[in-house]
């Protein structure tokens, strides 16, 4: 018990002396660390779509390769029609976990749910520390911080040797690969779930019954459902509830 304790007081002096100042009593987390991170983050993700576009536009500009508009517009209104939903939804979903900074380097670093939000919530869990919280931010922030470089180190080696290992394993092995992604939100619906079991096991059925209602096509009136219906209604449910259930924990309080 008392090395848990001074594992937590460890990162609690750690995060209020961010940087040699004091957080709490000088309010530099408002004052001084987020302006500073929203400027960095709004520069490096007007970089991030610069550089995404960039190869494109050098075709177009340079070499004359420009596709005809409406094969653009098509392209465009199909990955809208499939995706737009989740240019809302993620960043909604993930922001309580991430933080706002943790938020620009997470959609600018890419691989969010499969990686970025299992990192950010395990270090938070490891420092002992609430998502939502000043102190959660910069935990996740670091926490993403070293997925990223290792999934860079990683990733340049699996390039490299990714090809010849894959094809040296069974079958089975690869089929098995597939399911690391729910496996990985199982895990995560554990561990947030153990905090909150009532809440948890409502959220967990109300998420069943809405899916099961999709798949037999009841919100089939609804354009495109399949793809947000389960997730939108699951995260503004369980953010509904929580927010009810503090407001009447701090009533009872007072």
């Amino acid at each position: 018990m008392e090395s848990d304790n001074s594992h937590s007081r460890f990162y609690d002096n750690n995060i209020i002396y961010l940087g040699g100042k004091d957080m709490e009593n000088n309010n530099y987390y408002e004052e001084e660390y987020m302006p500073r991170m929203h400027k960095i983050g709004i520069i490096t993700g007007i970089l991030g779509v610069v550089t995404s576009f960039f190869p494109a536009l050098l075709l177009a500009v340079v070499y004359g390769l420009l596709p005809p508009l409406p094969a653009l517009a098509s392209a465009f209104i199909t990955a809208l029609s499939a995706f737009g939903i989740l240019w809302i939804v993620e960043p909604i979903s993930y922001f309580s976990v991430l933080g706002p900074v943790g938020t620009y380097m997470a959609f600018l670093s890419g691989n969010i749910s499969n990686m970025r939000v299992p990192c950010a919530s395990t270090a938070q869990v490891a420092a002992g520390v609430e998502p939502g919280t000043e102190k959660g931010s910069i935990i996740a922030t670091i926490g993403m911080a070293i997925s990223v470089i290792i999934n860079i180190s990683l990733l340049t080696i699996g390039v490299i040797l990714g090809s010849k290992v894959l094809s040296m394993m069974p079958d089975k092995v690869k089929d098995s690969l597939n399911y690391l992604l729910p496996a990985l939100f199982g895990a995560l619906l554990v561990q947030f779930g153990l905090r909150t079991k009532k809440l948890a096991i409502g959220i967990l059925i109300f998420s069943i019954l809405i899916n099961i209602g999709i798949k037999a096509g009841v919100f089939m009136w609804l354009p495109g459902s399949r793809y947000y219906l389960g997730i939108l209604t699951s995260v503004f449910l369980a953010i509904g509830v929580t927010l009810a259930t503090y407001n009447k924990s701090n009533i009872n309080k007072k």
